[in-house]
């Protein structure tokens, strides 16, 4: 029998196989395309098959090489980070890209162990004109910026 003697990348590897095998088994109900004209199946395979070959190797490096025990599970930084990026998604369209990226980084900093609320500031301010910069001046995304009031 095997025996795990890293257990921290043996189930590290054996989620991102998972995630990477269903993202490749659930794109397979669209058309995959070509290289030359890609259907939507193809990024998603690809990155999937990806993270599938990825995950298996550091599966298998958890299984030959020693490594670290797995820690404690947090809840908190996941249900925070998980709740702002829904909330992003809710309030887009109704408050504009730039709210909605200031109020994602903020509530996702929440989740960390070291909040400050002027660094977090700081951040939010810089990371959404960075953002505003990239997608909509530069990649000239039609997304609205700030709220519309009926």
């Amino acid at each position: 029998m095997l025996k795990i003697r890293g257990p921290k990348d043996f189930w590290a590897g054996i989620m991102f196989a998972t995630f990477g095998g269903a993202g490749t088994w659930m794109a397979q109900s669209f058309p995959f395309g070509s290289t030359a004209r890609m259907g939507p199946a193809y990024f998603p395979t690809l990155i999937g098959g990806l993270l599938l070959v990825l995950g298996l190797f550091i599966a298998f490096r958890g299984l030959v090489i020693k490594g670290h025990a797995v820690g404690r599970f947090h809840v908190k930084p996941l249900v925070l980070v998980l709740t702002s990026v829904v909330l992003f998604g809710l309030i887009l369209q109704h408050l504009g890209l730039v709210s909605a990226i200031f109020i994602l980084i903020v509530f996702a900093s929440l989740g960390g162990y070291e909040f400050r609320m002027r660094e977090v500031l700081i951040l939010a301010t810089i990371l959404t004109a960075g953002l505003v910069i990239v997608f909509v001046y530069g990649l000239k995304l039609q997304i609205q910026l700030w709220p519309y009031f009926y």
